[in-house]
């Protein structure tokens, strides 16, 4: 499906695609590690309680995981609007 006639409808999908990967990395490295940490602190992950594992490596973590997804979205996002390079 080539969309060559909307470019504002792929960066509507861009943008939108970029605010919920912040959404989800704010969730993770704001929300767990800082504001839902007393309720995630019985649960041990490495030794440690899981708010402070991702105050520590999860958000990082996430960030990665995030990259590719990115990545790998925007790849079927270019393919849909016909702007990929094959």
């Amino acid at each position: 499906m080539k969309n060559h006639d909307d470019p504002s409808g792929y960066w509507r999908a861009n943008v939108r695609l970029i605010l919920g990967c912040l959404v989800v990395w704010a969730l993770c490295s704001y929300g767990f590690a800082i504001l839902l940490r007393p309720l995630l602190a019985g649960i041990a992950i490495g030794g440690t309680d899981l708010g402070f594992w991702f105050a520590q490596q999860g958000s990082i973590a996430i960030f990665i995981i995030i990259i590719f997804f990115y990545a790998w979205r925007m790849n079927k996002l270019d393919k849909q609007y016909g702007l990929d390079e094959e």
